[in-house]
């Protein structure tokens, strides 16, 4: 991994490890902030598939390892790239979220507009899970994000 290019997005979520952990695992939860519908949640070596119906796409998502509570790695995206999702708790009521996206094959500008894309999409995740567990809002940041390619 360190001779690879590396996407990462982190942020503070003032909520306990076992509720972060599961926004990201259970799909009722993270259609709240992400995608808006998944096959199903995630589960070590089963593949679900996740949709962004405002943009008419989806993805299949590959669970690789759960660590409860510590660690979900998935491979998804075109082409595939590997994301960690690392959680590690600051205190009771505070997790530190960490997004890592590598495994690129990719280069030159197309290696770079894939990392400034992925660095800015994760952001934009983290930042739609923080208002969502911290203050129950849901900002539609996904949906809002590319407004000029909405499906109607």
């Amino acid at each position: 991994m360190a001779d690879t290019p590396i996407v990462e997005a982190q942020m503070l979520i003032r909520k306990p490890v076992k509720e972060v952990f599961r926004a990201f695992i259970d799909p009722a939860v993270t259609s709240k902030f992400w995608f808006t519908k998944s096959s199903g949640p995630l589960e070590l070596g089963k593949t679900v598939k996740w949709e962004w119906e405002m943009y008419g796409v989806s993805t299949n998502v590959l669970t690789n390892k759960i660590v409860q509570d510590k660690l979900i790695s998935t491979e998804w995206g075109e082409p595939a790239t590997i994301v960690d999702y690392e959680f590690t708790p600051l205190t009771d009521d505070t997790t530190y979220v960490v997004i890592k996206n590598y495994g690129f094959n990719l280069s030159g500008d197309d290696l770079i507009k894939a990392l400034i894309d992925n660095t800015g999409g994760f952001t934009t995740v983290l930042d739609g899970l923080k208002a969502y567990l911290e203050h129950n809002v849901q900002l539609n940041l996904i949906a809002d994000k590319f407004p000029h390619i909405t499906q109607k």
